[in-house]
């Protein structure tokens, strides 16, 4: 990881902050941001001190999506190589949804293109008032390819259908309507928001959050047949007899905090 374009942090009570760190380009990102990006998110999911991740960005600015830059050098790749790339930016979307620890979004100025695939992809989403989305990718005479199926997720098809080939700006007011942010704060309220939200995350067992997150990615597009009903039993069997389902059944009944609570 570059220390320089990102910056990691992990305080006592296990969140970890990930920081784009490139506010005079508005935290724009090219391929090197990709894998360093990749290699964080890998890092989180494997440790087990982190309890919750918080995605924030240095600036004015959340991220601009792709750097122009990088968007030049792509305009004179081969096919190969342009697949490759893009390959490379779907792991790094891929590994940030599917992350086993609840992740929030720390939203401020300007989230574009990929910056909103960066947001789709976290579990929640705090934004100030003065945020604002573009799904700008047409355009430049491009398509949101590798974001789309976390946007889509995020926001239903039909406003997806609308913003994917409008490009319009999207303020706070209307991503919040329409599922992509969580919670509308102002600027100065955006720490105490994420604070609040990650105290309640902290008081639940850190197996069953990311079970809790599965759950959620496995059943949400499938028909409720008889394999879903199965699958479903056999996980909340699992998780009662689990070393943290019997943890914190026992601290209920005897009213007292679980140990995963500090």
């Amino acid at each position: 990881m570059n220390d320089k374009i990102i910056q990691y942090h992990l305080s006592d009570k296990g969140i970890a902050t990930v920081t784009l760190n490139q506010p005079l380009i508005h935290n724009a990102f090219d391929d090197a941001v990709i894998a360093a990006l990749t290699a964080v998110f890998k890092q989180v999911g494997e440790d087990p001190a982190v309890r919750v991740m918080v995605l924030a960005a240095n600036g004015k600015s959340f991220c601009a999506g792709g750097d122009l830059n990088w968007m030049r050098r792509m305009a004179t790749y081969t096919f190969k190589e342009n697949l490759r790339d893009s390959t490379l930016l779907a792991e790094m979307l891929r590994t940030l949804n599917y992350l086993p620890k609840p992740t929030i979004a720390r939203v401020q100025g300007a989230a574009y293109g990929g910056g909103v695939g960066l947001v789709a992809c976290c579990d929640m989403a705090v934004a100030s008032t003065d945020a604002a989305f573009c799904l700008s990718e047409v355009k430049v005479g491009l398509i949101p390819a590798t974001i789309g199926p976390y946007v889509v997720r995020a926001i239903g098809q039909r406003a997806s259908r609308r913003y994917f080939t409008t490009a319009e700006l999207i303020t706070a007011e209307k991503a919040h309507t329409l599922g992509l942010i969580s919670e509308l704060v102002a600027s100065d309220e955006l720490d105490s928001c994420i604070a609040a939200i990650t105290k309640q995350l902290l008081r639940n067992g850190p197996r069953s959050i990311g079970e809790a997150k599965r759950l959620v990615l496995d059943v949400a597009d499938g028909e409720i047949n008889a394999d879903m009903i199965a699958d479903t039993s056999q996980r909340i069997a699992e998780t009662r007899g689990s070393e943290e389902g019997r943890e914190g059944l026992s601290a209920f009944l005897e009213k007292r905090k679980p140990n995963w609570i500090q």
